[in-house]
């Protein structure tokens, strides 16, 4: 996760690692995020912030690398590179950070 990922956000998104999401059955069975392409990640871990501007004005970030936040269920572009599922998230769609 710590490796360069060539890849800059835009404007006011983050871009986001998703925590992995695994269902276990009533039986103990442990089902992978494949099984159920319902099952998205809500969490994950910040890994870049945006630019910092936005139509030409400078934009804070309530958010750092880092962070492990809570987002909007589907709002999420998500992607793969290097064989790595990656999110670019809006940071109005975060909801929270999780201390």
């Amino acid at each position: 996760m710590s490796k360069n990922i060539k890849i800059q956000p835009l404007g006011k998104r983050v871009l986001i690692k998703p925590d992995e999401v695994e269902e276990v059955t009533s039986g103990g069975l442990v089902l992978p995020p494949s099984a159920s392409e319902d099952r998205k990640p809500e969490t994950g871990v910040i890994l870049k912030l945006g630019q910092g501007k936005e139509k030409g004005k400078d934009i804070s970030f309530e958010v750092e690398v880092g962070d492990r936040v809570y987002f909007k269920k589907y709002s999420a572009d998500e992607f793969e590179l290097d064989n790595e599922k990656y999110f670019l998230l809006d940071t109005a769609d975060i909801l929270a950070i999780i201390k």
